[in-house]
Order: C-alpha cells, then structure tokens, then sequence
C-alpha cells in the first residue's frame, strides 16, 4: 500500500493557497509541504494532525491508502 494524500485539493478548496502560505502557518518548510504533495515525504503523526486541523477535516480526509 502507498500513502496518498489530498492536500492539493486542500489547499485549492481554501481559497488557492500556496504551498508557502500553508507552510507558514504549519511551522514547516515549504519543501516540506511540497515533498508531502508529491508523495517523498510521509508526515509525523504530529503533522498529519496538524495539517487535518487546520482544514477542519478528519486525517482520513487528507491521507489515505492506495493498493499498488
């Protein structure tokens, strides 16, 4: 299984927010948020959680399991 995430679409739905604005407010690089995007990076379970709040969604609504 390979994690997969919405968090372009987050991103988009929250008034096209930049990767840099959603770094801001997380405390991370924008690399960071970018690498999670593109899928070479898998939060910390602090993060994760971090991220779901800010959009007010569930941690199952920003990342999810794809079978290969």
């Amino acid at each position: 299984m390979e994690l997969k995430n919405n968090l372009r679409k987050l991103r988009f739905l929250n008034g096209e927010m930049t990767q840099e604005q959603l770094a801001g407010a997380l405390d991370v690089s924008r690399q960071t948020v970018h690498s999670i995007e593109c899928g070479k990076f898998n939060p910390s379970v602090k993060l994760a959680l971090a991220i779901a709040r800010f959009f007010k969604v569930s941690v199952e609504e920003v990342f999810y399991f794809e079978e290969e």
